[in-house]
């Protein structure tokens, strides 16, 4: 069942300049910026009365809006008492170093026993936050560090700094085989041509 969101508020004069998008992030912190971007989108919000349906619409201060709109249930995942080796904690966000073999997010053959379920049990407030929380993923068997977000405003900014790459991520592999000099490997890694479950390095051809 789908739930009604009605909101009102004045953009303030510091907003002036503003996209609207950014604006209403601000005015309303439970609502992540990609939701009030798809409510933009989907003429669903109202300013001085009017439709706007454009994110980058600058806004002047002082202007009066309206949403309404619908946000439909999403699933809601058990909490699982699972250990997390948590490294860093603050009111914003967790930084969890992740074990091989647990997958981050259930899915397809994974329906429980996850990072996302270990997160809500541990902390039962991030259930309101998109994903519980996690902005981004590593693989199963990859072991390493992970940032969550604990509050909407926190996971907006972390995806924004994601997207804008102010966040640096850095991999070690294991490399099989016998080593007969140092070197570099500075290539593209993509989908393997063949295998789809592995990944590997792809030199692109300009095919123009």
């Amino acid at each position: 069942m789908a739930q009604r969101v009605e909101l009102t508020a004045t953009v303030s004069e510091n907003q002036l300049g503003q996209r609207l998008d950014q604006a209403l992030a601000e005015l309303f912190p439970d609502y992540s910026r990609s939701r009030i971007k798809e409510w933009i989108l989907d003429q669903r919000v109202l300013v001085n009365g009017k439709v706007w349906d454009k994110p980058k619409e600058k806004v002047l201060g002082g202007e009066a809006v309206a949403i309404n709109a619908e946000i439909e249930e999403e699933i809601r995942f058990e909490p699982q008492d699972i250990p997390l080796d948590i490294v860093y904690e603050d009111d914003d966000i967790l930084v969890i170093n992740k074990p091989r073999d647990l997958v981050v997010h259930p899915g397809a053959g994974n329906p429980d026993g996850t990072v996302l379920n270990a997160l809500l049990h541990y902390y039962p407030p991030i259930a309101d936050v998109p994903r519980a929380g996690i902005v981004h993923r590593l693989d199963k068997d990859t072991t390493g560090l992970m940032v969550v977000a604990k509050t909407v405003p926190a996971q907006t900014r972390l995806v924004e700094s994601l997207q804008l790459r102010e966040i640096t991520r850095e991999y070690e592999a294991v490399a099989i085989g016998h080593m007969t000099a140092g070197g570099t490997v500075d290539e593209p890694i993509s989908r393997h041509p063949t295998k789809r479950t592995h990944m590997s390095c792809i030199r692109w051809v300009n095919r123009r």
